[in-house]
Formats: structure tokens, sequence, C-alpha cells
């Protein structure tokens, strides 16, 4: 049986002005600081203890019963707000 021919492609070269957009938008993302991942875990780790805390002991802290619900939002949103710093982490 006959083998078919293989064809070569031409190689991509883009337009000039686009590399040179291109290299002049790039940027060098530095690391993140050493107390942005502590403040990140913190934030999470309080948001849990906060909910576990409302769960366990919240009809004795006063002022968690005057919250009620809101200690929900405190809690929740803690832990997303450090959720949010771990997707900008570097």
């Amino acid at each position: 049986m006959p083998k078919s021919k293989v064809r070569k492609k031409s190689v991509y070269t883009p337009p000039e002005d686009a590399l040179r957009s291109r290299g002049a938008q790039a940027k060098v993302l530095q690391p993140s600081p050493r107390w942005y991942v502590a403040l990140m875990v913190g934030l999470m780790l309080v948001g849990l203890l906060w909910i576990v805390v409302y769960y366990v002991a919240g009809d004795r802290i006063p002022f968690m019963v005057s919250l009620s619900a809101w200690n929900f939002a405190i809690g929740f949103g803690a832990m997303v707000a450090g959720l949010i710093m771990s997707m900008r982490w570097r």
C-alpha cells in the first residue's frame, strides 16, 4: 500500500507590532510577602473558629447572642476573604 506524502507546514511568525506590544505589557510578578500567607491562613482559621464557637457556646456569650444569624456572615465572610487572598498568593 502506498504511503501518503508528508506536507510541510510553513512556520508561523507573528507580525512585528504584536511582538512589541506584548513585551511592553508583560510584568514580572513578585512573590507574596510572608505576612500575606499568615494573614490568609489566619482569616480562614478565625472564620472557622468563629462558627465553631457560635455552635458550641454561642448561647453563653452575650455579644454572640445579640448578633444571632450574623455570626454566620462574620465567620463565612472571614473564610471567603482568606480564600480570595489565596487566589492572589504567589
